[in-house]
């Protein structure tokens, strides 16, 4: 099968969607796999991803009129069998049968967290490409069930397929960047895009009650804010009696990001909504246990390898953040239930899954 790939998502900076891809292509083209498969890769720009397959490099700008429009014809005149959009959205007026993944909805749950033309946008592309597509993969149970809550599509239609964990664990040996400063303590982290339901607000204020108690205790934040409607982190930070301990990085290269695994005493994600809430599990995959809002999707993705909190009780974030650093039972029973719930995310299984669901979409 000639497999084509939508693959902006690996150009540039990759986030959650580029390191998902990457996982699936690297377990798809080592050099022992037998499936006999091409993979062709499409993008408007250059692809870190290269050996994993032929690129196309087509061109544009990468946004709807790119998918919709130059992404078909492209389809078309290289005579693809299936193509895998595994960002939300797919070419709606194509021939090549189609596998979308959506791996959360949180525009159509919670349009208020998006700009009126964001929100409109992801809505009608997101609902019709799962309409038109053969199969729709997502990552986790809840997020089928709203998929087919809000979208009505058929719960036959929709796989779910858990993807892998790719430890931050540094390298053996590997030091840490000269530009990273970092200091003595017992630090806490952070990790992904801010978006307002991740709750960066309530984080540094019930960091700055556990700071005030703990002198040896830091806070690290790293992603972009892509808030709406916008939260000044800056200014948050710097009202904070303890901003000297409060460190944002805006974009962290990965040799950066893994030192600061590497000092982490505990990771913090208080997210409402998320399709499963990958960075959680990647800290635990390193042995650092997670402070996590209690939802339905935190339960499915963590189960017992972490503890919870309740929205809005910055004095209940700040006694678990308490816990997560210096309550060294806590962490053994956190630490115990980490093999059980690491098991279910393996990049095998997930690359098996996803293409045997391509191979049936043909």
């Amino acid at each position: 099968m000639r497999i084509a790939i939508d693959a902006r998502e690996l150009s540039g900076r990759p986030t959650g969607v580029g390191r998902y891809m990457t996982g699936l292509l690297r377990e798809w083209t080592r050099p022992e796999q037998r499936h006999g498969h091409v993979f062709l890769l499409y993008s408007h720009r250059s692809v870190e991803n290269s050996a994993s397959g032929s690129v196309r490099t087509l061109p544009g700008t990468g946004g709807t009129f790119w998918e919709q429009r130059t992404l078909p014809a492209a389809l078309a005149a290289d005579a693809v069998d299936v193509l895998f959009s595994p960002a939300y959205s797919t070419p709606l007026f194509t021939a090549v049968p189609r596998v979308v993944a959506l791996h959360d909805i949180s525009f159509a749950a919670r349009p208020e967290w998006f700009s009126w033309r964001e929100g409109l946008r992801r809505r009608v592309l997101a609902r019709r490409s799962a309409a038109v597509s053969r199969r729709v993969l997502t990552i986790s149970q809840f997020s089928k069930g709203e998929i087919v809550s809000r979208f009505g599509i058929d719960p036959a239609k929709i796989a779910v397929i858990p993807p892998g964990i790719d430890s931050p664990i540094p390298a053996a040996g590997e030091a840490d960047p000269p530009h990273l400063r970092l200091q003595k303590g017992e630090h806490l982290l952070y990790v992904g895009s801010i978006f307002n339901r991740r709750h960066i607000p309530d984080l540094i204020a019930a960091f700055t009650q556990v700071a005030a108690r703990h002198e040896d205790a830091w806070l690290h934040l790293v992603g972009d804010n892509r808030t709406h409607p916008f939260e000044d982190v800056t200014a948050r930070i710097e009202a904070s009696p303890v901003a000297r301990r409060i460190v944002w990085h805006q974009y962290a290269p990965d040799e950066a990001l893994r030192a600061l695994y590497r000092q982490a005493r505990g990771f913090v994600f208080l997210s409402e909504y998320e399709g499963l809430g990958l960075t959680p599990l990647e800290a635990l995959s390193a042995g650092i246990p997670s402070l996590l809002l209690d939802t339905a999707v935190a339960r499915e993705s963590c189960g017992d390898a972490a503890c919870y909190v309740p929205l809005g009780s910055i004095s209940a974030i700040a006694t678990a953040i308490e816990r997560l650093l210096y309550d060294d039972s806590a962490r053994r029973t956190l630490a115990a239930a980490a093999p059980a719930t690491l098991a279910r995310y393996d990049w095998a299984t997930a690359a098996r899954d996803t293409l045997a669901l391509l191979e049936a979409a043909r």
